[in-house]
């Protein structure tokens, strides 16, 4: 990962719409967001002149926001942090090709299968679903090595209310779809009678039994995006 200068990095790495979109929230300005960015690029900065390193790589740190624009959105997932062990490249349960799926990313293929009859994905890279207007947005998009919800407290988590928020003003209708009680937790940020919410346990192994098997988020997506003349993602991988 390069080391993020306290000259505004993030900032310029921040596509453009999406911050022109949070910037016209009410309460909000590009300066703010700026300050914002300021501040979580310090604390990196700090960590990584420690000697600690950190995922993803500081160029892919926005990529959900890049291969998703805002005028694209149709759908949300919302997950809680990057993977921790180098596979994370800025996509919320995505993988890079040639790694092993993680155990919630094999029940999401799991139950996209089940739900779709979709063929089994050889790929965890979800790319494909991003670039067709699922925002794969983590809440905090960074992590240390090695230790899950690490950045917790950076700040991210303000930026990225704030992405959802702007999701939720815009009158085309979305889906959100969110897996576990962190991600519900966010529900307070969504226009509930304009938007969809698919609310589900978490994908992980340690919930996957308690409901999130068999709820049908990716067909219940689709349904409500046809409903609302959207058309329908294609899950395939």
């Amino acid at each position: 990962m390069s080391t993020p200068s306290l000259a505004g990095d993030l900032l310029k790495a921040m596509p453009r719409e999406w911050l022109a979109r949070i910037a016209a929230l009410p309460g909000q300005s590009e300066a703010g967001i700026a300050a914002l960015l300021a501040d979580v690029e310090h604390s990196l900065r700090t960590e990584i002149n420690a000697g600690v390193s950190i995922y993803p790589p500081m160029h892919e740190v926005f990529a959900a926001l890049v291969k998703t624009p805002p005028e694209r959105v149709r759908a949300v997932l919302l997950g809680q942090d990057p993977y921790h062990g180098g596979q994370a490249h800025g996509l919320c349960f995505s993988v890079r090709d040639g790694h092993r799926f993680p155990p919630s990313l094999r029940n999401i293929f799991r139950e996209l299968v089940e739900d779709t009859g979709a063929p089994e994905p050889v790929s965890g890279d979800l790319s494909a679903w991003a670039e067709q207007g699922v925002l794969l947005l983590n809440s905090v998009l960074t992590v240390r090595a090695g230790l899950a919800g690490s950045h917790e407290k950076l700040g991210w988590d303000q930026l990225t209310e704030l992405i959802m928020q702007a999701v939720s003003e815009e009158t085309q209708p979305s889906v959100f779809i969110l897996w576990g009680n962190f991600a519900a937790s966010k529900k307070k940020f969504i226009n509930e009678k304009r938007h969809l919410i698919i609310e589900s346990p978490h994908p992980s192994p340690l919930s996957s039994y308690r409901g999130f098997f068999g709820s049908k988020p990716f067909s219940r997506c689709n349904q409500f995006l046809c409903e609302q003349g959207r058309g329908e993602v294609n899950w395939t991988l």
